[in-house]
This record gives structure tokens, C-alpha cells and sequence, in this order.
């Protein structure tokens, strides 16, 4: 797949997700097969660049591959001030969130409200693609509820307007994460525009993307919450794309040594204090698996000392090592993307 001059490595994209895309988790997730990784979102506002929340969210330091930015708000002229900000930064693509359906954004008519207003769309699109020399990409919803799912509307608004490639959440704003995402909407939208259409939503596994790629005949895929705690579902889904057959699960050892790295890297970047805190939800994505009756997760809930964190999933893993004959994880389950 190619974005304006830049071809991905695979047609494999990290969604951006705002408190979880941050450079620890990009960086992984390119490690381990991503072809794209999308930045969390930033906020238009230029009141608050200067927060130390923006700054860690422009932080690109030693990252390796295209950097994509992803920027929300509904004021044309402060949304191309943003791109051209973060293009300063090193932004290579600047995506714009008209997805996101959490109620801070949207009570301020930003994110997938936004599908409510096709003239604001295209003035927002226009002023961007107008602000910046680089890539401009879109993502969107199916629409605002199901009784408007106007998708292809925006889609069509997107690729007049000088959009590179667009991404779509087969959920309607009001559908929130609820329910199974819909494909019919994004497979008539790749039937009706030229630029590159990316599917995202609930592709939790290698056979669920292929189905999805097959069937939308979507030119890449956006996995989201599908990698939360298992970064490994990018080299999964190549593995089963490019042999047919399905990748064995990361073994004890290795999810145990990438998930030390990520939260001591989680640790580094934002601080001890901080980070700590941060670390948290990704050790439960982890161990979603193993510790179903959460009691590890309690225990480590209530740790705020970085070293000793460490300390208590290192033992953690020797544990379950010892415990465990076969050295493979068990079947990830993860909720949708």
C-alpha cells in the first residue's frame, strides 16, 4: 500500500489510541510486523502543546518507519495550524480523527461528531490538505448512528478534496464499541473511491483479517484494541496472509521478556512515577490469559515502585513457567477492535 510517496512495508496498521499508541508501544508493535504505526491523537488546541501530556505524544526519538501524527479538533484554521506544527516536529502524514466517538472529543464537535456536519468535514479537509506538503490521511466511522451511516458521503468528500487514504471503523458514532462491527459500509466505500481504503474494527486474529481483507477488499487493515497486550497479532496476521497457516503463540519466555521490555521502556519514557502508573493497564492486557480471576493483577495494581514491579512480573513469569509444561501462552481473547 502506498500513502502519497511513501510505500508501507505491509498492509498492517496500529490505529492510533489515545493513552495507548505512545513511542514504547509504536516502537513494538513496528518490532513485531506493524507496516504503519499511527501516533495518539493531538489535540488542535495550541494552548495545550505545550502541556507535558502533548509533549510525550510528540515524541518520536529513535523511532524507525513513516511517522504518522493524528490530529483532532473542529476549527479549520486551528486544525491546519496543528498540521503544519507537527509537520515541523517530523510529522511524515498527518491523520486526521473524524473516529472517535469518546464523549470529551465529541461534546466539543470533534471526532466522529464531526460525520454530522459533511460542510465542516470538507472545510477541515480542505484546510489541511492546504496547510501541509505531506500526506494528509482521514479516519472515520460508518456514521453518526445507523439510521446514518453517511461513510460514503464523507469518503467521497475525502478523495475530492485531496485525502491520500482514508480509514474506517465499521461502528457508527453512536454504536460506540458496542455490538460487532459492520463491513458492508467500508466494502462499498472501496467500491466507490480510487484512494487507498483501510478496515478496522474487531480484527482480533489472523483469520478474522483475511476474512475482513477478502471481503471489503480493503487495501490494509487497522488493528486497534486487538493489539492491546498482544503485539504479536501484526507478525500473526502477515505469517497467515502471506503461508495460509497459523503462527504458534509467543511462547512463555518471550511474552515474558517483551512485556519486561515494554514497561521498563514504559518506565524510562515517562518517568518512574508515572510510569508505573501507566504500566498497569498494559500488564492486564497481558495477562488477560493467565490471570483470569485478576489476582495477580490486584497485587501488582497496588505496586507504584517501578523496581519493584519489575521484580513482581519476573517472578510472576518464573512462576507460571514452572507451573506450565507446554512453553506456549494460551489462546489470546481480546475485545474488539
Amino acid at each position: 500500500m502506498q500513502i502519497g510517496p511513501y510505500v508501507l512495508e505491509n498492509n498492517l496498521i496500529l490505529a492510533p489510541m489515545a493513552g495507548v499508541t505512545d513511542r514504547p508501544f509504536r516502537q513494538l508493535c513496528k518490532r513485531l510486523g506493524a507496516g504503519l504505526v499511527v501516533s495518539e491523537m493531538l489535540s488542535s488546541n495550541p494552548k495545550v502543546w505545550n502541556s507535558d501530556k502533548s509533549r510525550q505524544r510528540m515524541d518520536h526519538q529513535g523511532e524507525e518507519g513513516i511517522r504518522s501524527v493524528q490530529i483532532a479538533g473542529a476549527d479549520p484554521e486551528l486544525m491546519a495550524q496543528a498540521a503544519q506544527f507537527n509537520v515541523g516536529n517530523g510529522a511524515q502524514i498527518v491523520d486526521i480523527n473524524m473516529g472517535c466517538p469518546a464523549k470529551k472529543v465529541n461534546k466539543k464537535l470533534a471526532g466522529s461528531a464531526l460525520l454530522q456536519d459533511p460542510s465542516l468535514v470538507e472545510k477541515i479537509i480542505q484546510a489541511v490538505v492546504k496547510a501541509v506538503d505531506v500526506p494528509v490521511t482521514l479516519k472515520i466511522r460508518t456514521g453518526w448512528n445507523v439510521e446514518n451511516r453517511n461513510g460514503l458521503i464523507i469518503a467521497q468528500i475525502a478523495q475530492d478534496n485531496g485525502i491520500q487514504s482514508i480509514a474506517v471503523h465499521g461502528r457508527t458514532k453512536a454504536c460506540m464499541y458496542k455490538g460487532n462491527a459492520e463491513y458492508d459500509t467500508i466494502k462499498a466505500i472501496k467500491q466507490a473511491v480510487s484512494i487507498p481504503v483501510v478496515a478496522n474494527g474487531d480484527i482480533t486474529s489472523a483469520q478474522k483479517a483475511k476474512h475482513v481483507l477478502e471481503y471489503t477488499n480493503a487495501d490494509a487493515l487497522m488493528i486497534g484494541r486487538g493489539a492491546q497486550g498482544h503485539p504479536w497479532i501484526f507478525r500473526e496476521i502477515l505469517h497467515y496472509l502471506q503461508t495460509g497457516q497459523i503462527l504458534a503463540a509467543p511462547s512463555i519466555d518471550e511474552v515474558s521478556s517483551v512485556l519486561l521490555e515494554h514497561v521498563a521502556n514504559v518506565h524510562q519514557f515517562y518517568g518512574e512515577f508515572a510510569g508505573s502508573r501507566i504500566a498497569r493497564k498494559h500488564v492486564g492486557w497481558y495477562l488477560a490469559a493467565h490471570d483470569q480471576q485478576r489476582l495477580f493483577r490486584a497485587k501488582f495494581n497496588a505496586i507504584d515502585d517501578a523496581r519493584q514491579q519489575l521484580d513482581a512480573l519476573t517472578m510472576y513469569f518464573d512462576k507460571l513457567a514452572g507451573e506450565s509444561a507446554p512453553s506456549s501462552v494460551s489462546e489470546h481473547v481480546s475485545p474488539a477492535a
